[in-house]
């Protein structure tokens, strides 16, 4: 079967994987407090915040590259951190009881993006999974 083009969603997720990835590599540049990468609903400072921001960055790197290139692991990938997203903002909540919640509108376009994207990604690749290589 001749490989089909990944089309326009799954180009749109590879790119926003790919800011995603930017994103947790410049974690441990910022200066705010508030800044972090978040990782087992707790937000890391110091060295921790300097090894798995970018670590979860060349991670997330290679997964919008299997989207891009429609590798067969890009699916497995994207339930896996489908999970892994679920997993990390349940486990936050839970440990910042104590801090002021921000609006209800604010968390469901949070989830809905945070859970959406990857979520989408591992249907349309389910879908599509007889072209992966």
């Amino acid at each position: 079967m001749a490989q089909k083009s990944r089309g326009v969603e799954l180009t749109i997720f590879a790119l926003l994987f790919v800011l995603i990835a930017i994103s947790d590599f410049a974690k441990p540049l910022s200066h705010s407090p508030g800044v972090g990468f978040v990782f087992m609903g707790h937000r890391l400072t110091g060295t921790g915040n300097a090894v798995m921001g970018p670590l979860f960055g060349v991670l997330l790197l290679i997964f919008a590259y299997g989207i891009w290139t429609m590798r067969r692991y890009a699916l497995a990938g994207a339930y896996i951190f489908t999970g892994w997203v679920i997993v990390n903002t349940v486990l936050y909540g839970l440990n910042n009881r104590d801090t002021p919640p921000p609006s209800l509108i604010f968390r469901l376009i949070t989830l809905a993006i945070g859970i959406g994207i990857p979520l989408a990604t591992a249907i349309i690749l389910s879908r599509r999974s007889a072209e992966l290589t």
